[in-house]
């Protein structure tokens, strides 16, 4: 999110805090050493800023991991709330999983912001409708203080483009081409690394050629390699060991996209599961964006499956900044005109 926000050109990060040692050093690497690596609920003190961005932790609200954490992991969107209480913000931005919606947590977040003199604009979006290509669905809530909150309006559309309204949805193959085009074969640079499948998986890969096929095909085909759990299980999650369309979006990047049996994480032609850097750019991930190379691969991936998409970020934070400028706008509006030419003439 601190990518898109900078790429904006409207704001400069100025603090962060991570608990995760991995993850606070690849921010430190891309946006310099104001990055506290240390437990939220420890923070000591927050700077005056004018917008805190983030994502309290998202496994109690998820369906695919809420019943495998404790109740505090739902409790540190309080945290959250005195980081924009303390250091005085005049916005904020959160991302979460669209449970966090209708969750008791985030109704009681609301209450309370909203005595802080915050408007909140909510709602889930799916980041293809903002030029990533990727169908991630996540809840996003914006908060303004003393003025109107306001989500970005879609600029990218399912299907032909819309003439004057956007473009169409961007596609896994326009992923691996922009800026440039990455080798069909993992060259290993730049995290364009894929796990090492065993010969049996890669025998069901093969089982699988054509785009959108997965497990179910893969049990109709070659019952004698399909996992039995697959074979007892005729219904639910279709997209286990899918392959993915060149010219659809990718489906969601979870933090264990290297492994097929996870989701649709198949590459749409060759025989093995996307690579780290084509995860990447499916999050939109500009390549110049470092992660470092000296942490694990699976450390690297579950920092892009928990990212938000940069342009997802990006038009968010023009949006943001076009109504922070608003209020001012309306602020300075308001001062009687005596007190403005003093202030004029004291600046």
């Amino acid at each position: 999110m601190t990518r898109g926000f900078q790429d904006s050109g409207r704001y400069q990060p100025t603090f962060a805090v991570e608990v995760d040692q991995d993850a606070a050093e690849t921010y430190r690497r891309n946006f310099g050493d104001h990055i506290l690596v240390e437990r939220i609920e420890d923070v000591p003190a927050w700077p005056h800023v004018d917008v805190v961005i983030g994502g309290p932790p998202c496994q109690g609200f998820s369906p695919l991991n809420r019943d495998g954490v404790g109740l505090e992991r739902r409790a540190l969107w309080r945290y959250y709330y005195i980081a924009v209480r303390d250091s005085g913000a005049r916005a904020f931005v959160m991302e979460n999983v669209p449970q966090l919606l209708r969750s008791p947590e985030y109704i009681e977040f609301k209450e309370k912001i909203a005595r802080l003199g915050f408007d909140v604009a909510d709602r889930v979006l799916i980041a293809a409708d903002y030029g990533v290509p990727q169908l991630r669905r996540r809840a996003i809530a914006v908060g303004v203080k003393d003025g109107v909150a306001r989500l970005p309006e879609q600029t990218h559309f399912r299907g032909p483009a819309v003439p004057l309204l956007g473009e169409e949805w961007r596609t896994f193959r326009w992923a691996v081409t922009h800026p440039t085009p990455l080798s069909a074969k993992p060259d290993g640079r730049r995290w364009h690394t894929a796990r090492n499948p065993t010969p049996t998986s890669v025998e069901r890969y093969r089982t699988i050629p054509n785009e959108g096929e997965g497990r179910f095909e893969l049990a109709a085909r070659r019952p004698d390699i399909t996992p039995r759990c697959w074979l007892e299980k005729t219904s639910g999650t279709t997209d286990v060991f899918g392959r993915l369309w060149w010219d659809r979006p990718a489906y969601t990047i979870r933090t264990e996209f290297y492994k097929p049996e996870k989701g649709r994480y198949l590459h749409p032609s060759e025989h093995r599961p996307i690579t780290l850097r084509e995860a990447a750019r499916c999050m939109s991930f500009p390549d110049d964006f470092v992660f470092p190379e000296d942490q694990s691969m699976t450390s690297v991936a579950r920092q892009i499956g928990n990212a938000v998409p940069c342009l997802l970020a990006q038009r968010i934070a023009t949006e943001l900044a076009d109504c922070l400028d608003a209020v001012q706008t309306e602020q300075r509006a308001a001062v009687p005109e005596g007190i403005a030419n003093v202030l004029r003439a004291a600046a």
